[in-house]
């Protein structure tokens, strides 16, 4: 996997999720994305971890609350979906970003660098953009 960053959307995986769903805006991909993660019982994938979390990125975009460094082309997808009635898919994305965070090979991978600190904490913030506004 390509990585130049710690950010979310920088790696491959994560770059091709985001340019698909760019090109074709619909929850049924991020819902896939997601459900990989936050289902998987066994070990995740670097690759389905990074989707997972680009997935989760533009949940909380969808629901207004991008982050800072979401790539520009992304956001006029973002706002193509509805933000009403998201509950369901926030909470899969909180699930799909635990799962990550929890033990997949990606986790593994920013905790042998030097970013993983930086790497935690953005998917904190993740987290806490996702929450529902009732909590």
């Amino acid at each position: 996997m390509g990585t130049w960053d710690y950010h979310n959307f920088d790696n491959d995986a994560a770059a091709d999720f985001a340019e698909d769903f760019r090109k074709s805006p619909n929850e049924a991909v991020l819902y896939e994305a997601l459900a990989t993660a936050a289902e998987e019982e066994g070990y995740l994938e670097t690759d389905e971890a990074s989707q997972a979390l680009a997935a989760a990125e533009l949940v909380a975009a969808i629901i207004g609350k991008p982050a800072a460094d979401i790539p520009v082309g992304l956001l006029p997808a973002t706002t193509q979906l509805d933000a009403d009635g998201q509950e369901d898919l926030q909470e899969l994305a909180i699930e799909a970003v635990e799962a990550v965070l929890k033990g997949s090979e990606l986790q593994e991978l920013w905790a042998e660098s030097d970013n993983y600190a930086a790497w935690q904490a953005l998917q904190q913030n993740l987290l806490e953009r996702l929450q529902l506004d009732d909590e």
